[in-house]
């Protein structure tokens, strides 16, 4: 390991060709480094992490909450530190998103539960810029058996228009600015009470229920401060139980 990568600095475009590991570890600091390394140099490179820490014995699910979801947080720490410039951040961050998308379809058989009869939508606040987390949640809400629609609106009226297009069990919103607080609390609040559903469930997490919730303590949502598994859990073991469809034709 190189000093720069021990002091947890970007060293650009040179690590990962030569990458090799030798039985299953956890995904460590050490290793999150090696993956937001690979980032600064290819979407190809980050892959080959990935393949890397498959052959180790990690599960996606594993390699999601303790590999991409910090390597994300990572990267963002370095463009706090001015160590990354806004360009490069959003490069990284696509790739990290992309990685998602490519692994999506083994991902979801990975450990895939019945569908559950529960209906689910994703928002990211107005005129998000990143949508990462929010994607890594939907993948496991799928996994665990819920429909899920994501929507990432561009303004508030996107956001009403997508709250209110569909029948929906629950709804969650990731909040990663204090833009939009007001706002939000005010709109879901009329939402709520306009919902197709009345009883609709509605929760609130992302970035901001991590770094300061007491700010979201105006909304009329549930704040979610837990990773993407978690999260699931809580909110599927706390949803009623949904009664099977009636088949008609039994009843002639």
């Amino acid at each position: 390991m190189t000093q720069a990568q021990r002091r947890g600095q970007p060293i650009g475009p040179r690590l990962v060709g030569g990458t090799t590991f030798s039985g299953k570890s956890a995904l460590d600091s050490a290793q999150v480094q090696v993956l937001a390394q690979a980032c600064l140099q290819s979407l190809d490179a980050a892959r080959q992490v990935v393949f890397g820490w498959q052959r180790q014995g990690q599960s996606l699910a594993d390699i999601y909450v303790h590999g991409i979801a910090p390597c994300a947080r990572l990267i963002g720490q370095w463009w706090s530190a001015d160590r990354l410039d806004f360009a490069m951040v959003s490069i990284v961050s696509s790739y990290l998103q992309q990685l998602l998308h490519d692994f999506s379809a083994e991902f979801l058989q990975e450990a895939p539960q019945p569908r559950n009869g529960l209906s689910l939508l994703l928002l990211t606040e107005p005129g998000a810029q990143h949508s990462m987390g929010l994607f890594m949640l939907s993948e496991f809400f799928k996994q665990a058996g819920w429909s899920v629609t994501l929507g990432v609106p561009q303004d508030v009226a996107e956001f009403k228009r997508l709250f209110q297009t569909d029948w929906f069990d629950a709804v969650g919103v990731s909040i990663s600015t204090d833009r939009h607080l007001d706002t939000l609390a005010t709109l879901l609040t009329q939402l709520k009470g306009s919902s197709v559903n009345l009883n609709v469930r509605l929760f609130v997490g992302g970035p901001m229920a991590l770094l300061e919730p007491s700010l979201l303590a105006a909304m009329p949502a549930e704040v979610v401060a837990q990773d993407a598994p978690a999260t699931v859990q809580w909110i599927t073991q706390s949803m009623p139980a949904k009664s099977a469809p009636v088949d008609d034709t039994q009843l002639v």
